[in-house]
C-alpha cells in the first residue's frame, strides 16, 4: 500500500532541489551585478524595492513578515559572496539594537557590538565599519537624545530605518519571582515597564545599566537579581523567563536608523530627515514650515532639542515623507534653506515597516 505522505514528501524534496538551484542562480546573478557596480555593494533603495514587490506579490499562506525575513537572509547571503558588510550596533550581544541590525542586514552581515552609541558613530565615521544601527526614538518613551546630538555633530547620513516591535521580558537565573530583590535594565526599558513593575514587584530595587544585554549578564551572576531584556538575551545568558511581554504599551516600538557616510537613492517610498534652526523673529517657525504645505510635503515628525551652542537656543529635527530628489520635496527644501538660520540634511532613505 502506497504511503500518501511519501508522495507529498517526494514533491517537497523536488521543490527543495529546484529552490536550491534557483537560489544559486540568483547568487550568480548578484555576483555579476556586484562585479559591474562601483563603490558600495549595499543598495538600501534596491533591497527595499525587492521586499516591497514581493510583499505585494505574496498570496500566502506564508505571512508577509516571514517572506520579508526569508528574502532579507537571501540578500544577506548574496552580499556575503562579495566583500560582506560590517555593521556596528549598541552591544553587547542580545540587545534590541542587535535584533534591529539582524532584521535589516540579515545574519550574514559582520555584526560588531559597541559599548556606546558614541562608539557606533566613531566606528562608522572612521571607516572601521561601513554601517551603524542606532536607536532614535521609542513610541512610549520618546527620543534618544544622544543619537540626535551625534546626528547633528557628525557628517554621517541616514540611509535606512528599522521599526522594531519591542517586547520586554523579565528573567533571572531561577525563573522564580520570589527570589527577585533587584531588577537591572536600561533606563528606557525600566520606564516602558513602569506600571507592570509597580503592580508585581513594587519592593524590588530598580537599577539602570548601559543596555538590556548588560542587565542580563549581571543577573546571570546574581541569584537575587532579575533583568528586563529580550528573549535573545535570555538565551545568550542562560536565564529563565519569569514573564514575557511586560511592556505597559502593547504596541511598544523602537525606531532605529542606519547610519553611513552616504544616504540612499529613491526607492519609491522614502523619508527625508533634517535639522533646522530659526532666526529669532516673530513667526519664524511658521515661515520655516510653510514651504511643506505649499508643495504638498507631509511632515511626520517635528521635535526640538537644545542646540548646545547657547542657553535657550534650540534646533528642530524634522522627518518628511518623500525623497530629496522628488520634485516637490526638492522645491520645499530649497525654500526652507532660504528661511532657516541653519539647515542640515541628514539624508533620504527607504521608509521602514513594522
Amino acid at each position: 500500500m502506497t504511503d500518501p505522505l511519501k508522495k507529498i514528501r517526494d514533491r517537497i524534496d523536488a521543490f527543495d532541489d529546484r529552490i536550491l538551484e534557483l537560489l544559486n542562480e540568483r547568487a550568480r546573478l548578484a555576483q555579476e551585478i556586484g562585479g559591474a557596480k562601483r563603490g558600495a555593494k549595499y543598495r538600501p533603495e534596491r533591497e527595499a524595492q525587492i521586499l516591497r514587490r514581493l510583499a505585494a506579490a505574496n498570496q500566502g499562506p506564508l505571512p508577509q513578515r516571514a517572506v520579508a525575513r526569508l528574502y532579507t537572509e537571501i540578500m544577506s547571503a548574496c552580499r556575503a559572496l562579495e566583500d560582506g558588510i560590517g555593521v556596528a550596533y549598541l552591544g553587547p550581544q542580545g540587545t534590541f539594537s542587535e535584533e534591529a541590525a539582524l532584521r535589516h542586514f540579515g545574519g550574514q552581515a559582520e555584526l560588531r557590538p559597541c559599548a556606546s552609541i558614541d562608539e557606533v558613530f566613531r566606528q562608522v565615521e572612521s571607516g572601521q565599519t561601513g554601517y551603524g544601527v542606532v536607536p532614535v526614538e521609542n513610541t512610549t518613551e520618546g527620543s534618544i537624545g544622544r543619537t540626535h546630538d551625534l546626528l547633528l555633530a557628525t557628517p554621517l547620513k541616514i540611509c535606512g530605518e528599522v521599526l522594531l516591535p519591542v517586547h520586554q521580558c523579565l528573567m533571572s537565573k531561577s525563573g522564580k519571582p520570589v527570589s527577585v530583590k533587584k531588577i537591572y535594565s536600561h533606563s528606557q526599558s525600566l520606564a516602558q515597564c513602569h506600571e507592570w513593575l509597580n503592580q508585581r514587584f513594587p519592593a524590588a530595587r530598580r537599577t539602570p545599566v548601559v543596555s538590556n544585554a548588560e542587565a542580563a549578564r549581571m543577573a546571570a551572576k546574581d541569584a537575587s537579581a532579575a533583568a528586563i531584556a529580550s528573549r535573545a538575551a535570555a538565551a545568550v545568558y542562560k536565564l529563565k523567563l519569569i514573564a514575557a511581554n511586560i511592556e505597559d504599551e502593547p504596541k511598544n516600538t523602537t525606531r532605529f536608523v542606519v547610519i553611513a557616510p552616504q544616504d540612499a537613492g529613491p526607492s519609491g517610498r522614502d523619508k527625508t530627515s533634517l535639522v533646522l534652526s530659526t532666526r529669532n523673529i516673530p513667526g519664524a517657525i511658521h515661515a520655516l514650515l510653510t514651504p511643506l504645505a505649499k508643495h504638498a510635503v507631509s511632515m511626520t515628525r517635528l521635535e526640538s532639542r537644545p542646540a548646545r551652542t547657547a542657553r535657550w537656543e534650540y534646533v528642530f529635527y524634522v522627518d518628511l515623507e518623500g525623497h530629496q530628489q522628488d520634485a516637490n520635496v526638492a522645491q520645499a527644501l530649497q525654500e526652507i534653506s532660504a528661511q532657516a538660520a541653519y539647515m542640515k540634511n541628514l539624508g533620504s532613505y527607504p521608509a521602514g515597516t513594522v
